[in-house]
């Protein structure tokens, strides 16, 4: 217990206390269920990176979509401490470098989600012939810039479209640019954009290029080369292409909104998570964004709760998945599993302002 005490006093004290430690370790039923959730999910994660890491080392087929099994895993893990934590509250420990809730995160289990995150850089490597940026996060801040400029946006609005943009890039892919997705045979890319929306992107960007031309000669001249170096690929996998399309397809007319946006929510982070909900759940974000409400704008469709979930909002633990509706102020609050790389994206930013 971390005292030192007199060994006949020790002895005295023990027996004294003997029958309200018991009590006080008797477990409910509903403790004893949270405990051993918990123990099973964590013995399961712990099984699942086992295996897939045995398979990656000795060059064994994986599965299709290798990266599902470890992300349900990994869910039942925060979502099972959770419970536990419910049901016993002295199970809250210390804070965790993930910055996860210490109510949602034991940091006992840190390593096991390093494993994690090494495991999906393996699965999700860019494909052989990837066509690399050497700066791939100055390209989306110019890129976001410039279209923002050519939507008639003010230069401290642009450079907010800039910012928003790369956390954005950081949310996706967490800042690795043409990778591929170990959860999903669509989205690929730094923007992880479908075909469709490639497609769509690109059409939208040549409505708008001749302006873009007029507002920075040299970024113009940049995309000639890039499109030029793309031909005949899948344009996902140029991460100037990906990164212009994926802006055009989702956000470039949203950027519109930012003067508005920036008043409502004025902590850039959360204006990231806004645009992030584009990514997630457009339309009922396009929805709030008109409504003149948009924190109080509820939402209680089904199936908007299911893309939520499945982009770990109200994802974990009993009462959060519970929920059938939520406003967007609950729904910011709760992608706090985001709030670290859109810290690293408002870093890598103050960096690339200052050079």
């Amino acid at each position: 217990m971390g005292f030192r005490r007199l060994a006949v006093f020790a002895a005295v004290a023990f027996f004294a206390a003997a029958p309200a430690v018991g009590q006080q370790r008797a477990l409910t039923t509903r403790q004893s269920e949270a405990l051993a959730a918990y123990d099973r999910a964590l013995a399961d994660f712990k099984s699942v990176l086992a295996e897939r890491r045995r398979q990656i080392e000795a060059k064994q087929p994986l599965p299709n979509l290798p990266g599902q099994a470890l992300y349900l895993a990994r869910v039942a893990v925060i979502s099972s401490y959770k419970d536990l934590t419910d049901a016993m509250p002295s199970r809250i420990g210390r804070p965790n470098k993930f910055e996860i809730p210490p109510a949602y995160f034991d940091a006992e289990i840190e390593p096991l989600i390093d494993e994690y995150s090494k495991l999906f850089d393996i699965m999700e490597a860019p494909p052989t012939g990837a066509q690399n940026s050497a700066t791939p996060f100055k390209d989306v801040v110019d890129l976001a810039t410039v279209i923002a400029r050519a939507k008639g946006l003010a230069p401290d609005h642009a450079d907010a479209a800039g910012r928003i943009s790369l956390g954005l890039f950081f949310a996706e892919t967490n800042g690795k640019q043409n990778v591929r997705n170990g959860r999903s045979n669509t989205y690929m890319g730094s923007f992880q954009t479908g075909p469709s929306e490639d497609r769509n992107g690109r059409r939208k960007w040549e409505a708008i290029k001749g302006g873009i031309a007029a507002i920075d000669p040299g970024l113009s001249a940049r995309d000639d080369k890039e499109e030029a170096r793309a031909r005949g690929t899948d344009h996902r996998f140029n991460h100037w292409t990906n990164v212009r399309d994926g802006l055009m397809n989702a956000h470039a007319d949203v950027f519109r909104e930012i003067p508005g946006i920036v008043k409502t929510l004025p902590n850039p982070i959360d204006q990231m998570k806004l645009f992030e909900l584009i990514q997630i759940v457009p339309t009922p974000t396009r929805s709030a964004l008109k409504s003149g409400d948009l924190l109080n704008y509820r939402v209680s469709s089904p199936t908007i709760m299911k893309h939520l979930r499945n982009n770990s909002i109200f994802a974990f633990g009993q009462a959060d998945r519970a929920r059938t509706s939520a406003s967007f102020r609950e729904i910011l609050a709760a992608m706090w599993l985001f709030n670290r790389k859109f810290e690293r994206a408002m870093a890598k930013y103050a960096e690339i302002k200052a050079n």
